[in-house]
């Protein structure tokens, strides 16, 4: 009779891993988060200099905003979760506040959302500088249009939702391809062209490009996302159950 090769379970699944340092995961957000603003805007620019068609100049940069955070959520998500958005950090915080040990903590959130600011900022002002254009420059677009704000509510309820679902299943380690792909699709779904984003929101107001969001039209944003992303928390509770109570240990 063959011999047969003995089966050894992979223990690595199993073993509980050390945490990352704080340091390196709040570096991680900050890169990731300036590195997506960065796409966002230097693809909006690019596609507004090579063409006058304003459905291309959408396409491209939905195509290089999808691809390029696809690409950021494989890379950083072993090492801060990549979550490179206020409101996902939130929405995790929320969703294992009662979990020791799980996700990010109280004090973890202040150091996400400071990186994740000052990271979109720092991208907007570098895809300017990659173009010559002026840096800092206050964009004018003006979008407090109560139809965009509508639309900042769906963009970002419907992220919420697919990265809660994704948890709750068991399947984010398919975040890259399928939150990329929603942000793709929620571009052209959504009248706002879904920032879903308050960092990239505040960083987008630094660029006066086809990307840019005028600073007066911040805030609606902003508000408009936060309604968004507890609009989301309710749909996965209603959809997958609450997360799980606090751990007896």
């Amino acid at each position: 009779m063959p011999n047969t090769p003995t089966l050894v379970p992979d223990v690595t699944l199993t073993v509980p891993q050390p945490r990352v340092p704080l340091a390196r995961r709040a570096a991680a957000e900050f890169v990731g988060t300036a590195a997506l603003v960065a796409v966002v805007v230097g693809s909006g620019i690019q596609a507004t200099s090579l063409s006058s068609d304003v459905g291309v100049q959408l396409l491209a940069n939905a195509l290089a905003s999808a691809l390029g955070l696809g690409v950021l959520l494989f890379l950083l998500g072993p090492v801060s979760g990549a979550h490179l958005n206020p409101v996902v950090t939130l929405a995790e915080w929320w969703n294992v506040r009662h979990r020791r040990g799980h996700g990010v903590t109280t004090r973890d959130v202040g150091f996400y959302l400071a990186a994740q600011t000052s990271g979109a900022i720092s991208g907007a002002v570098l895809a300017d500088a990659m173009f010559g254009r002026e840096i800092a420059a206050w964009s004018t677009q003006d979008k407090s249009a109560g139809h965009l704000l509508l639309a900042e509510v769906v963009a970002t309820a419907g992220l919420v939702l697919l990265v809660l679902g994704l948890v709750r299943t068991d399947r984010l380690r398919y975040a890259p391809v399928v939150v990329s792909a929603y942000i793709g699709a929620a571009i052209w779904f959504t009248s706002s062209s879904s920032f879903a984003n308050p960092a990239a929101t505040v960083g987008r107001s630094f660029s006066d490009s086809f990307a840019g969001i005028g600073p007066a039209s911040v805030p609606g944003f902003v508000a408009a996302q936060c309604l968004g992303a507890v609009s989301g928390l309710a749909l996965a509770a209603l959809v997958f159950g609450r997360p799980a109570g606090p751990d007896r240990r």
